[in-house]
């Protein structure tokens, strides 16, 4: 518009053309314009042409552009135009072009567009329109062409439509039409074009679509039809492009290329499609370009009739039950470009003759049952940019053949068992994008030339048994964003020269050997995931990991990092997995990470943290687990925690909490897992804990809690792994209520104080293959069912206790009445030990008399002197006097063994009174013991 000013004639102006003076086009397409659309238009009362298309106009089309009776051609698509189509725009008789799509347009189309007899093109495209089709459309009787496509309109296809006698070109996809499509399009006999994609219609495709003999575009793709496709539709010779992809067709294919002679394209991927190619589908001269078959229930070998379709670019059977070998005249496809046969059951080897496809750009075999090794004649396909063979079961080694293919940008061999080196000249493939060789049997050392793939974005070596340490030419892989090198061997230290790589987002090395300082991993400001775990790294976590503002993903556990977690992570806005568990940090979690809102994991078991819970952990609203399992905290539990609503586990286990543990466990709802064994807990399980249904695995155990079982856990009915609330000192008796728990696996309620009868109700408990009840002061017969649990579970119960494994209830019970009383025990004890002191008394006095005796015999004698007779005389007396030989009697007295004293004999009264004495003179109270033993 650089000469539009007063001093030149508007004839002259840019983009005006004029007749007789009168302005009668005005082209500003392009022209870079903004704002609205003047009314002022209204008084070019000759314009035929109005074209603003292609600019950045705003507001709504003014009704005073009806006033424009010579107007010809309208043209308003692509701007920013908004409201409804103005009734006004019905007075514009003369109007032959309506092409006000690509705009922001709502509302109805408005049945006024019906009174523009003379109109050929309706454009209504890429709006906001909603409503049905007016089916005052049928009245435009010249329309060639109309264009409803990516709107919102809903409602039938109007029968009406059949009254567009020179319809060509009818599109309406990516809208919301619904019911059949109306037979009555096969009377358009002049539609070239037909496209209805990416609606709702549904019921069958009907059979009048076959007298459309000038339709050379057919697309029904994206909708609910169903049924058979009409073998009908092979009289539309003219046909070039079909795609009935994405309905619900059923029934076997019986199109055929030997009547669509002129069809180039065969869409009919994602439908139920049973059977196999039929006979005679290509000719030899075909022009078929394009055959999608892809994710239907095809069955049988591949289709040896598809050799016959020489002129194939692209041939894509993926997603079928096709089997058997691969045909070893593939090269006969000698245009081909893409073949596609993946998640097939395609067994065998690869046919050596694909390396004859000179064309051949994309090779997908992956999910098939592929056996042997990599033809290396694949190295002579010097077009080749995708190879795909992963999920399958192919062995050998990788031919170096292979880096021959210099126009390579993607190998993925992903789950096969290819074994042997990488091939060193790797680094021949200066387009490489993809490597990935994930879970085969490779090893050796990663081939320093692969560093030389300069434009390398995503290498993937991980599991395999693959070793050495990094090669330094990684440096040179300035574009790689994704490195996963984990369960392999790799060792070493880092080179220090991987800091240069400032494109680096994903970064897996777990599970390796590597050592020394993971500084080298930090130089890149994009990394959203980094993942070491299980390695010998050590040192502290690097600060300048902290400019990595975007990441989300930081696992750094079982390593021998030292030191504390850097200030620096209150940066990581995007966190939302930590994992530094089994290191040797210290300190106290910082409250830095109070600004990880993101957070969802925070894992920091089996280090040496310590202080106490933060407040601000109930701050983290995402977080579904906490870990702080093995460190050195202490003091309580905050009741903050509770604010976690979307926890689902956690996990304090050994460490130094006490305190009751917080009601506001309770609130944690959606918990799946709460561990908080080996601390220093009191008081009360709290009842609360109810409201955590969710709960599957519920461990309390060694910790001092008081009080009895809550009868509410046994409203905890998705409790599974475990209950396990042993060694403490729990009371009471065990709640009928947990007989609820109907899919526990294991339940531990050992070295309590519990009492009482084992509820019947736990023999509902049919999962449980562990049980421990013992330990506590239980009774009562033992449920049968757990008759099968060893002697172990019960043991410690005070012998109240009875039935299998352990005593039958009867035999305990005859048992018991045998059995005295602690008080009768005490008698008894008391008794004997009170016998046996008189015993021993009794025996020394005895033993006292027996030496007196001996003492005053040995006098007398000594007073006889030494002589025979007086000798015999004595020897005669010794013998009258004292028992030999086991007698029970002695002169005049016999022992009553009973009683163990000596009782005077009936037959001798009473002995003289005279007594010898003796050293010790003792006397017995009683009669009976008033004689001397001599």
């Amino acid at each position: 518009m650089e000469n539009w000013s007063p001093g030149v004639n508007a004839c002259n102006w840019n983009g005006v053309i004029c007749s007789n003076g009168q302005i009668v086009s005005l082209n500003l397409s392009w022209a870079g314009l903004s704002g609205t659309i003047p009314r002022e238009l209204w008084r070019l009362s000759s314009l035929q042409t109005l074209d603003l298309s292609s600019n950045t106009l705003t507001g709504e089309i003014p009704s005073e552009l009806g006033q424009l009776q010579n107007l010809q051609i309208l043209l308003l698509h692509s701007n920013y135009l908004s409201g409804m189509i103005p009734e006004e725009i019905g007075l514009l008789k003369s109007l032959q072009v309506l092409r006000i799509g690509n705009n922001m347009f709502s509302g109805e189309i408005t049945p006024a567009i019906s009174n523009l007899n003379e109109l050929r093109v309706l454009g209504l495209a890429f709006c906001q329109f909603n409503g049905s089709i007016p089916v005052e459309i049928g009245n435009l009787k010249h329309l060639t062409s109309l264009d409803l496509q990516n709107n919102s309109l809903s409602g039938l296809i109007p029968k009406e439509i059949s009254g567009c006698k020179e319809l060509q070109n009818f599109a309406a996809s990516n809208n919301m039409l619904e019911g059949v499509i109306t037979p009555s399009l096969g009377s358009l006999k002049s539609l070239e074009v037909l496209n209805l994609a990416n609606n709702s219609l549904s019921g069958s495709i009907p059979v009048s679509l076959s007298n459309l003999q000038n339709l050379k575009y057919l697309s029904l793709l994206g909708n609910r039809l169903s049924g058979q496709i009409p073998i009908e539709l092979n009289q539309l010779s003219k046909l070039e492009v079909l795609d009935l992809s994405r309905n619900k067709l059923s029934g076997t294919i019986n199109l055929l290329n030997t009547q669509l002679k002129s069809l180039t394209a065969l869409v009919l991927s994602d439908n139920g499609l049973t059977g196999t190619i039929p006979r005679n589908f290509c000719l030899n001269i075909s022009s078929m370009q394009q055959l999608l078959l892809a994710r239907n229930k095809l069955s049988g070998s591949f289709p040896l009739e598809l050799l016959s379709c020489s002129s194939l670019l692209q041939l894509d059977l993926s997603d079928n039950s096709l089997g058997g070998e691969l045909p070893p005249f593939l090269d006969k496809l000698e245009s081909l470009t893409d073949l596609v046969l993946n998640n097939n059951s395609f067994s065998g080897t690869i046919p050596p003759e694909i390396g004859n496809l000179s064309n051949l750009e994309s090779l997908y075999l992956f999910g098939n049952r592929m056996t042997g090794r990599i033809p290396v004649e694949l190295g002579k396909l010097q077009r080749l940019e995708v190879i795909y063979l992963y999920d399958n079961q192919m062995t050998g080694e990788i031919p170096t053949e292979l880096t021959n293919c210099s126009s390579l940008k993607e190998i993925d061999f992903f789950g096969n068992h290819f074994s042997g080196l990488i091939p060193k000249t790797i680094g021949k493939l200066k387009q490489l994008v993809l490597l990935h060789l994930r879970q085969n049997d490779l090893s050796g050392p990663i081939p320093p030339s692969l560093g030389f793939c300069t434009k390398l974005q995503i290498l993937a070596l991980a599991d395999n048994k693959l070793s050495g340490s990094l090669p330094s030419t990684f440096r040179f892989l300035s574009e790689l964003s994704t490195i996963t090198l984990y369960n392999n061997s790799f060792e070493g230290p880092l080179p220090s020269s991987l800091f240069l790589l400032k494109n680096l987002k994903i970064i897996n090395f777990s599970h390796n050997k590597f050592m020394g300082s993971i500084f080298p991993l930090t130089g890149s400001n994009f990394l959203t995931a980094l993942d070491l775990t299980n390695n010998s790294f050590s040192g502290p976590i690097p600060i300048s990991l902290a400019t990595s503002r975007n990441l989300s993903r930081l696992r750094l556990a079982q390593n021998r990092l030292t030191g504390s977690i850097p200030s620096e992570f209150s940066q990581f806005t995007e966190l939302n997995f930590i994992d530094l568990s089994f290191n040797s940090l210290i300190g106290e979690v910082l409250p830095q990470l109070s600004n990880c809102k993101k957070l969802e994991h925070l894992l920091l078991k089996n280090n040496q943290f310590t202080g106490v819970m933060p407040l601000w952990l109930g701050s983290l609203k995402e977080l579904g687990e906490l870990d702080l399992s093995s460190n050195n905290f202490h003091g309580i539990v905050p009741k903050e925690l509770g604010n976690c609503s979307k926890l689902l586990k956690l996990s304090l286990y050994s460490n130094n909490f006490s305190s009751e543990i917080p009601e506001e466990i309770g609130d944690l709802t959606s918990l799946n897992v709460l561990n908080l064994q080996r601390n220093n807990f009191s008081g009360p399980i709290p009842v609360k804990i109810q409201q955590c249904k969710k709960l599957y695995e519920l461990r309390l155990s060694e910790n001092s809690l008081t009080g009895s079982i809550p009868v509410e856990l046994g409203g905890l009915t998705e409790l599974q792994v475990i209950l396990d609330l042993s060694k403490n000192l729990l009371a009471g008796e065990i709640p009928s209520s947990l007989g609820n728990l109907m899919k526990l696996e294991r339940l531990n309620m050992s070295s309590n104080q519990l009492q009482g009868d084992i509820p019947s109700s736990l023999g509902k408990l049919t999962s449980l293959h562990k049980l421990n009840l013992s330990n506590n002061h239980l009774q009562g017969q033992i449920p049968t069912i757990f008759s099968g649990f060893p002697l172990t579970s019960f043991m410690g119960n005070d012998h109240r206790l009875c039935g299998p494994p352990l005593v039958s209830c009867l035999e305990s019970e005859e048992h018991g009445k045998g059995r005295l009383s602690n008080s009768q025990v005490v008698g008894i004890v008391v008794a004997i030990v009170l016998t046996s002191t008189l015993i021993c008394l009794v025996m020394l006095y005895i033993m006292l008399r027996i030496w007196c005796n001996w003492r005053k015999v040995s006098i007398s004698n000594s007073d006889y002197g030494i002589g025979g007779t007086d000798q015999n005389q004595q020897k005669k007396e010794s013998e009258k006097k004292w028992a030999f030989k086991g007698e029970k009697w002695r002169t005049g007295e016999y022992w009553k063994m009973d009683s163990l004293a000596l009782v005077t004999s009936q037959d001798n009264k009473k002995s003289p009174s005279s007594t010898t004495s003796c050293i010790l003179n003792l006397k017995m109270a009683q009669d009976s013991m008033e004689h001397t033993l001599v």
